[in-house]
């Protein structure tokens, strides 16, 4: 029996409710490793951009956690908007009814209603609602939607002559602009909705056939020149959209399973969506800002966050609902561009101002040197100057340059021909612009973020729950244009009901959890471990210690009394918690030379270093290398760490634990902890037991052989290279109490299919090793594999099934060997979603079930009225389930097909229910662990400034495969053989 992705853990006749985890977590997701903790705080960046031109919020320093009150601002209330304004609960005193609908005996119906269509085995239905755990009444961020009665007309647009291919989306969404100041289109304007480029949704039947004219012409000039292109849009009627049908698939009604809601959900989108369209700015499919009515907060130089809002119709319970939250997100400052160069300022080498890389690569700019706003990204930003950028020009007798042509022909006397660099704007050929002529807009910054920005976006973004609700209901609803209700919305008689979704859910009780000895008294989904023993220690027989003197040297010795202290008191802590280690201290302590004299862009001289003392070491060890090194470090930058890293798991087999010097060496009370963490890690590292689950929250699971398999997928971020590969992991439990995951670790290049890009190109073979290692430890194969799959949006689901289901049969079948015995190795096995890309929220109605920040408590679940599917809104068996505490901002739950809420105590690394059911945590980490092997592909930015663009399409394609190839050789055999079946990662 095949029970796959859906099916919660469905074995035989028994059904058992996997409460699953949630949100946020103890720790930061798949960031920091032994460093964990995040990048400290700051208070505002660098003054913005000096003085005077353009727009000029370049100028003045500013408040330093935010922009000016401009007028007509919607984040009233005063203040920074930070987590620490409001508490108290969202509308506590307005009556909180769950509607009819949701009752129990309206919920049974649907349920009944599901035995008559056959079972599909890849999608299975919705076998129950939950019972257990404490009944609550909370709000969720969703909007309830009045649709109209009649159809809403689907049409296709189809332009004549093609718009160019080098400026097609620019192009198109100023056609469309057009035709809506057309006279053709004037009639129309009230009752439809389009997408920029190919789609209108009308409320009336437009006439047929429908071709409009649109000479075109730019934004900022008066009308269309002479012998302006003219384009024909014809408006072409492809489907009527019929509101009934959606209607009995939202009621469950028998045969409605099938029907497909992505058209008019989409049209339903494009209605809601026109209005911040027009007035605010796009970024990604449904996020809108609005950088002339919000405040914003500096990140740093031209750097900064806004507040906006995320808005998208969903089919829920037996209704359309729209899902709005509050998002945030980095944008450019607006400026004139050489202000941002003389502020970014000239290089060591004297050369021509430049931007950083990741400025340079997000920016596009405008110039009205041709008497209209021209908008064009910066291809390259040149190291010459315009008064020595020459080209030839047949207008002016030959070669020329840049300053003298534009003195010539436009009559501009440059301020700054000879101190500034031109800049590339061209499509298919070069053209260069002085800078001073360039303007930023208002933009969002595409680049990737430091850790001091990061912590920034990640101060002003916290804000607790009444705060984002009064929000979303008040300013982002007014941005919106959904209250009041703005064209075209009112057209098709669309409502929007103001008042957030009243639904029902539960509070699940923390389970017991065991050590061999003490107890964990678990508290708001964290426990403390001061007076406790680990379940099973593991055994040390050799350590040794590496100080890295990088930057400040906290320890320049070896003979340091602060370091034999704080070795001493480390072993000390490992006794204490049961870990077997050899007393005294330990096999070797080793230190680097200064490597601050060492320096160089990305540290290679540096790790040259370390790698040199480490070698040395193991060598004089031969057979016998340190179980563990504990590598302490006075500075922490984005080479050393995953450097030391890929030394020790690739290079030479020896698992690194570190510590930073400044947490390390702390009061005695922080200390403890702080070294008590660390312990955690070295015990699972080296194959111990940090602690169990009470055997009554899991005999059910241990009934049968059972193996729980994590995968996830990481890919190049901004700051990458150009071909740097996708890196997917494979972990897998190998024992009966589910606390040991190995990994199996691939690179795969990137796949340009969208849809395709998060499927592993290796699954296969990848969970074969795991199977493999879990006969070894345990004399058999496992007789059910639950699967739990992080990374995979709703969208792809049906992917899932299709292409990695088939891998996971595959495996299978390579395992029907001889020495197996005749019977085929057919396992049960069900494949679990686990998805933190959605913006549903939860708001307690009553102190009595809320956190004292005003989030809802560590063990709520939720499983009816907003669980959804885009394609089977009422069938797929999924829930929302918060298993840790929020203890910042507002806490995000972690929507589930099936997940687990027990086993969100058992992740190995803290004290704490996660976000996130381990098998899918370790997963993550381990592709994060991934990414430091390849750490100069992945964080190197030599190939992302904006000169790497001036190449050509052939080129471009070329170096990408020159890189992913290099990136595979450095990559080699991955983790090294001697520590290939641990949690490495961890």
């Amino acid at each position: 029996m095949l029970v796959a992705q859906g099916a919660a853990v469905q074995f035989g006749a028994l059904w058992v409710e996997l409460s699953g985890p949630a949100a946020g977590g103890a720790l930061p997701r798949g960031r920091g490793g032994d460093l964990r903790g995040g990048p400290p705080g700051g208070s505002g960046g660098p003054p913005p951009f000096r003085g005077g031109r353009g727009q000029g919020d370049f100028r003045g320093s500013g408040p330093p956690r935010g922009g000016p009150m401009r007028s007509g601002d919607p984040m009233r209330g005063g203040g920074p908007m930070r987590g620490g304004g409001r508490g108290g609960i969202f509308a506590e005193d307005v009556p909180a009814i769950i509607p009819s609908r949701l009752s129990d005996a309206n919920t049974s119906k649907v349920i009944e209603s599901f035995n008559t269509p056959a079972a599909d085995p890849n999608r299975p239905l919705r076998p129950g609602y939950g019972t257990l755990g404490e009944p609550i009444t909370l709000r969720a961020n969703f909007f309830r939607v009045r649709v109209p009665s009649g159809p809403i007309f689907d049409y296709t647009v189809e332009i004549t002559p093609k718009t160019p291919k080098t400026d097609v989306n620019s192009v198109k969404a100023r056609l469309f602009f057009l035709l809506e100041q057309s006279a053709a289109c004037e009639p129309f304007l009230g009752h439809i909705a389009h997408d920029r480029s190919e789609r209108i949704v009308s409320a009336k039947k437009l006439p047929q056939p429908l071709n409009i004219s649109v000479p075109f012409y730019e934004d900022g000039e008066k009308g269309p020149q002479t012998g302006a292109t003219v384009y024909t849009l014809s408006i072409t009627l492809k489907r009527e959209l019929d509101i009934e049908s959606l209607t009995k698939f939202l009621n469950a009604e028998v045969g409605s399973r099938d029907y497909n809601t992505l058209p008019i959900v989409s049209a339903l989108n494009l209605v809601l969506q026109q209005h911040p369209t027009r007035t605010g700015v796009r970024v990604g499919q449904n996020k809108y800002f609005f950088p002339t009515s919000s405040r914003y907060f500096q990140l740093s130089t031209g750097i900064v966050a806004f507040q906006g809002f995320y808005t998208s119709v969903r089919p829920i319970s037996e209704q359309l609902a729209v899902n709005v939250n509050n998002c945030m997100t980095a944008f450019i400052q607006p400026g004139n561009l050489a202000d941002a160069l003389f502020t970014f300022g000239r290089n060591t080498s004297g050369a021509m101002p430049s931007l950083p890389e990741g400025f340079a690569k997000s920016v596009k700019v405008t110039t009205n040197y041709l008497g209209y706003k021209m908008r064009k990204p910066i291809k390259a930003i040149a190291s010459t100057s315009a008064s020595n950028t020459f080209f030839n020009c047949e207008e002016f007798g030959g070669r020329i340059s840049v300053e003298t042509y534009f003195l010539k022909k436009y009559k501009i006397k440059l301020k700054h021909a000879k101190d500034l660099p031109v800049v590339d704007i061209g499509a298919k050929r070069t053209n260069y612009i002085p800078a001073e002529l360039c303007e930023i807009e208002w933009q969002a910054y595409h680049g990737k973020l430091s850790q001091t920005e990061t912590a920034q976006m990640i101060k002003y973004a916290c804000n607790p729950p009444r705060f984002n609700a009064e929000a979303i209901t008040t300013d982002g609803f007014a941005l919106l244009g959904m209250n009041p209700v703005k064209t075209p919305v009112d057209g098709f008689n669309i409502g929007v009901d103001t008042e957030m979704a009243v639904i029902p859910g539960r509070e699940l009780r923390p389970p017991r959890l065991t050590y061999s000895k003490g107890n964990a008294n678990v508290k708001n989904g964290s426990w403390n471990i001061m007076d406790v023993k680990l379940h099973r220690g593991a055994v040390v027989k050799s350590w040794g210690v590496l100080v890295v003197r990088d930057g400040k040297d906290i320890l320049q010795s070896s003979d340091d009394a602060r370091l034999k202290t704080l070795v001493t008191r480390f072993r000390e802590k490992l006794q204490r918690s049961g870990v077997q280690i050899p007393g005294g201290l330990p096999n070797s302590v080793l230190m680097t030379k200064p490597l601050q004299a060492l320096q160089d862009a990305s540290r290679e001289a540096a790790l040259a270093e370390i790698r040199k003392v480490l070698t040395t070491e193991i060598a004089k060890a031969g057979n016998k290398k340190p179980d563990f090194i504990l590598v302490l470090l006075s500075h922490h930058d984005n080479y050393i760490y995953p450097g030391i890293k890929r030394m020790g798991d690739v290079d030479l087999g020896v698992h690194t634990i570190h510590m930073q010097l400044s947490k390390a060496l702390g009061d005695e009370r922080k200390q403890d902890q702080y070294l008590s963490n660390v312990c955690l890690k070295v015990n699972s590292k080296l194959g111990g037991i940090n602690h169990l689950l009470d055997p009554g929250a899991m005999g059910w699971l241990t009934t049968q052989k059972t193996m729980m398999v994590g995968i996830d997928v990481t890919h190049p971020g901004p700051g990458s290279r150009k071909g740097a590969p996708s890196i997917a992991a494979v972990v897998a439990s190998v024992d009966d109490n589910f606390v040991q995951f190995p990994a199996s670790l691939r690179i795969q290049k990137p796949d340009p299919n969208r849809e395709s890009k998060e499927m592993l190109s290796e699954l296969r073979d990848m969970l074969v090793e795991r199977l493999i290692l879990y006969e070894t430890k345990n004399k058999m194969l496992p007789q059910r594999i639950i699967v739990f799959r992080d990374g995979v949006s709703e969208g792809q689901f049906d992917i899932v099934i299709r292409e990695e289901k088939a891998q996971i049969l595959e495996a299978f079948q390579k395992l029907n060997t001889a020495e197996r015995g005749p019977e085929p190795y057919r396992p049960l096995f069900s494949i679990v979603i686990c998805g933190k890309r959605h913006h549903a929220r939860f708001y307690p109605t009553s102190s009595t079930f809320a956190d004292k920040n005003g989030n809802t408590r560590p063990g709520t679940v939720v499983d009816k009225g907003i669980v959804f599917h885009p394609d089977a809104i009422l069938f797929d068996f999924d829930f929302y389930l918060q298993a840790h505490a929020g203890i910042q901002g507002t806490v995000k739950p972690t929507h589930y097909t099936v997940g687990s809420n027990d086993f969100s105590y058992l992740y190995a690394r803290a004290t704490k229910a996660v976000s996130l059911i381990p098998a899918a945590y370790y997963a993550d980490l381990a592709c994060e662990r991934g990414r430091y092997y390849l750490n100069e592909y992945m964080v190197d930015g030599k190939a992302s400034k904006a000169t790497s663009s001036g190449k050509g399409k052939s080129d471009q394609e070329e170096e990408r495969t020159r890189v992913f190839n290099a990136a595979r050789q450095a990559w080699g055999q991955g983790i090294h053989p001697d520590i290939r079946d641990s949690m490495f990662y961890i």
